[in-house]
């Protein structure tokens, strides 16, 4: 077993040493301060150690690791020497390396392999990332940060029990909720920020439709008017847009109640791959440049954003345990149609956690998020005919409007079947 996991020390510190020395392949014998067998030795090393380290104490493994980190720092000053401008990435590698190959003997193979393979993808990614980088400005590095703060400080210290009237608002889970859209919407928002208008327009819908569809249909039927030769494309990218609203209902529901997704999944799914099909025939025989502007997105992660979406989550979750006391299911559909007009999100959340709670039934839930999807749907279509007009309004409205038929059928069949 000791062999077997020397070799595994060795083999990560040639993974590693494989991306390193391809890195400096060009350089002179002498010219760099390890390569290819010199990080395979690194990891043996690592290995090494940590099995002496089962008899000799871990005091020293930690010397070995220090002495390691000594015989580097030497080579990276005489390199640095003839070279300007030096990084220690090579350097960290190494002592990384290391600790990898030591891992790997005294039992925690798994993990190793897995930080080796995170740490070569980061070696050899370099170009990638800084890419990134740069385009990446300063104000989504505070939102990563407001982030954080907002998950990792706010949510844990927020009570976790009901106030309010009928006990209808928990801190803790609204501000949850809030944390999953706001993690949801600025995935989607760095993956437009980070891919722009070179995966075309299409893929921008694609992906705004992570971070707000609403936009993406307003941009897009502002966009038809200065460009309108190419309707069948912006009529698609507002229907794909609407159609990420449907799998993102089942990705919410999922996180908070999966109980309901037997109920919401066949409406939904057939939802989809209706709206799917619909983009698919609208972008035969559309342009094929669509490097049109791509649809400006606000920060999903502005402090005033989450506060607000936090109130209304409160809002339609009080609403809908208040008119459901006072009116029976009947209120809680009233509240689902018009909240879910400027936005189904806080509509899917509440009514997913008021079922979870047993506030609400399941059926209900259900009902009532379908009727949100439905009328944000709606409001998309009536969006795009209003703004845009004449045919790429008919277009997108034609085909969000087959989606909404079809949804219902199916629901309609599932409440009427016997089973």
């Amino acid at each position: 077993m000791t062999l077997l996991r020397l070799a595994l020390a060795l083999g990560i510190g040639l993974l590693i040493g494989l991306e390193r020395g391809w890195k400096a392949r060009e350089a002179p014998d002498g010219g760099r301060v390890a390569g290819l067998r010199t990080f395979g030795l690194i990891g043996l090393l690592g290995g090494i150690w940590g099995a002496l380290a089962a008899t000799l104490g871990v005091a020293a493994l930690v010397a070995a690791f220090l002495a390691l980190a000594a015989l580097l720092a030497l080579g990276y000053r005489a390199t640095s020497e003839r070279k300007q401008g030096l990084g220690v990435t090579t350097e960290v590698a190494g002592l990384v390396t290391f600790a990898l190959g030591a891992m790997a003997v005294v039992g925690l193979e798994k993990e190793a392999v897995f930080a080796a393979v995170v740490t070569t993808a980061l070696l050899g990614f370099k170009p990638v990332l800084h890419h990134w980088l740069e385009r990446i400005g300063r104000a989504e590095l505070e939102a990563v940060l407001k982030f954080l703060i907002i998950s990792v400080a706010v949510l844990p210290n927020l009570p976790d029990r009901g106030f309010g009237p009928w006990e209808a608002l928990n801190p803790y889970h609204i501000w949850w909720m809030v944390v999953l859209i706001a993690g949801i919407s600025f995935a989607g928002y760095i993956a437009v920020k980070l891919l722009g208008s070179r995966g075309g327009l299409l893929a921008t819908s694609v992906l705004g439709g992570l971070v707000s569809s609403t936009a993406v249909t307003l941009a897009l039927s502002r966009l038809n008017a200065r460009q309108p030769r190419a309707t069948r494309l912006h009529a698609a990218g507002i229907v794909v847009a609407s159609t990420i609203m449907f799998p993102r209902i089942l990705l919410e529901t999922a996180a908070v109640n999966h109980g309901l997704l037997p109920l919401l999944a066949p409406p939904i799914a057939v939802m989809a791959c209706v709206g799917l099909l619909g983009t698919a025939l609208l972008m035969l025989g559309a342009e094929s440049d669509g490097h049109g502007e791509p649809p400006a997105f606000k920060n999903p992660l502005e402090l005033s954003g989450a506060l607000f979406f936090g109130g209304a989550l409160a809002l339609v979750t009080f609403a809908g345990v208040a008119l459901h006391h006072l009116f029976g299911e009947s209120g809680v559909y009233a509240t689902a149609l018009t909240a879910g007009v400027m936005d189904v999100d806080a509509v899917t959340l509440s009514m997913s956690r008021l079922a979870l709670d047993g506030a609400l039934s399941s059926d209900a839930a259900a009902n009532a998020i379908l009727a949100a999807a439905g009328a944000n749907t709606a409001s998309k279509m009536a969006m795009a005919a209003a703004i845009a007009r004449g045919r790429m309004g008919l277009l997108a409205s034609s085909v969000l409007g087959a989606a909404l038929l079809a949804g219902a059928a199916v629901l309609a069949l599932l409440r009427t079947s016997p089973l």
